[in-house]
């Protein structure tokens, strides 16, 4: 009942007053998290702009710009792979914390200071990246799985868009998880924050300043911000982050199953209850699904309690099971709906086994900065079908600011350089060594079954 007269509750603060308390807590938040935001430049090399010559095509040096967050005091920051990929040398800029509020100036009196960074490991799966700078008892913002993620809720979004660092902009989670690209096992969380080119890299935070994401592109017909931004959800970040700091590169789970979509035609010919979803076609020959109990033919109706309505949705739940841990799957099998626990087992990773061969004191080739195989009749047999026979196969990268940053990556093996055929570590070295300041170098490689050149100059 309405009592005219009678006293306003406290709680209930009158309008300009919640608003002022609203603004007292975003300027809290952005003291919190905007010192652990860095701004990275990259000096790379990439291809000239086309003028309509035929010279337009020289590679020339580059300079490129993103963000990122430091995670760990000691200098661990998440950024994205496009961010730094081909980098020769990363600057990172951190921003001091802002001076006393009410102070004169206080939005604009920070205290810069720029430090080389180290690529540790990327991911090109998922866009994530970790780099190094040498330091201790940095301002960070922790990586936390437990920050739910809602759609309507509000975000922060900071970076350096356009080179204009410690930028940060509000909006909402348009979606908490969206898949753009039906190809692609990725999700991503939408927002309508202004994310703009040099935003790449930065976070994505909630009002309590837990990071719900790596901000990481953009749609856009203007190639500005048009409120359809999207940031790789932090389960994901956590995953890829430990494993690069483990591995240095990111280990898939299987379970041992191929799957694929269920089609009308599909469901009709083979009698399925319904005409979508994902279908179990083929099992490991005693890999985890099928020693467990899943049959060829089942459909899948869920893992871990979520539904695999579609061959992405399952492909994205799988991809986020690391090796050790359980999928939980709901299938159909004719009539009958059965509940299947299956362990995730890890893949099979060549570049573990490499880096076991390497002997750091021999393998070394200081001016490349990796660590390098040659490949005789057995590592040849056991790569399996290589272009070319001989070579010298990366198993490492290796820890040397002072190296040459030619591209290389492990699993790459070396055939020539310059031209010059390379089947040895001894050579390799030697061809290295007669390139000078300034020198054009080509190295010949063969990656994934394919050969390719990686070019630049020497610093």
């Amino acid at each position: 009942m309405l009592v005219l007269g009678a006293a306003v509750p406290a709680a209930a603060a009158t309008p300009s007053n919640a608003l002022e308390q609203m603004n007292d807590s975003m300027r809290d938040l952005v003291r919190k998290v905007s010192p652990a935001v860095v701004k990275i430049v990259v000096v790379g090399y990439g291809t000239a702009q086309d003028t309509g010559r035929r010279e337009a095509a020289l590679i020339t040096k580059q300079t490129s710009l993103g963000s990122g967050i430091i995670v760990d005091p000691s200098g661990y920051i998440v950024t994205n792979a496009h961010v730094v990929s081909g980098a020769l040398h990363l600057h990172v800029t951190m921003q001091g914390p802002l001076a006393e509020p009410g102070s004169p100036g206080d939005d604009l009196v920070r205290h810069e200071r720029t430090m080389e960074g180290r690529i540790v490991g990327l991911s090109e799966t998922t866009d994530l990246a970790v780099v190094k700078i040498e330091g201790k008892d940095l301002p960070s913002l922790p990586l936390d799985n437990a920050a739910h993620v809602e759609q309507g809720q509000l975000a922060l979004a900071f970076g350096s868009p356009e080179g204009l660092e410690n930028t940060v902009t509000m909006g909402l989670v348009s979606a908490a998880l969206r898949q753009p690209d039906p190809d692609r096992p990725m999700v991503y969380v939408q927002t309508d924050a202004a994310i703009n080119p040099g935003n790449s890299g930065g976070p994505l935070v909630d009002v309590k300043g837990n990071l719900i994401g790596i901000n990481t592109f953009i749609l856009s017909q203007s190639g500005g911000n048009e409120g359809l931004g999207f940031a790789i959800p932090t389960p994901i970040v956590r995953m890829v982050y430990d494993q690069i700091r483990k591995y240095g590169h990111v280990h898939r789970g299987q379970i041992g199953v191929n799957v694929q979509r269920v089609t009308p035609p599909l469901a009709q010919a083979l009698g399925l209850k319904r005409d979508y979803g994902v279908i179990i076609s083929d099992l490991l020959p005693d890999g985890p699904a099928e020693t467990h109990g899943v049959k060829i033919g089942d459909v899948v109706l869920a893992m871990d309690g979520r539904a695999a309505s579609s061959l992405p949705a399952f492909e994205a739940a799988l991809f986020m099971k690391p090796p050790g841990s359980t999928a939980k799957l709901e299938v159909q099998r004719g009539t009958d709906s059965l509940n299947i626990e299956v362990p995730v087992v890890e893949r099979p990773h060549n570049f573990d086994k490499l880096a076991g061969l390497a002997d750091p004191a021999r393998s070394l080739v200081p001016r490349l900065g990796i660590l390098g195989i040659e490949i005789d009749r057995d590592l040849a047999k056991e790569l399996g079908d290589l272009r070319m026979q001989a070579g010298v196969i990366v198993a490492g990268r290796a820890a040397d600011p002072a190296g040459i940053e030619s591209g290389l990556e492990t699993g790459d093996v070396i055939h020539s350089l310059n031209g010059v055929p390379i089947a040895t570590l001894d050579g390799l070295r030697q061809a290295v060594g007669q390139l000078k300041s300034g020198d054009a170098a080509a190295i010949q490689i063969e990656r994934q079954g394919g050969l390719m050149f990686l070019s630049f100059f020497v610093e």
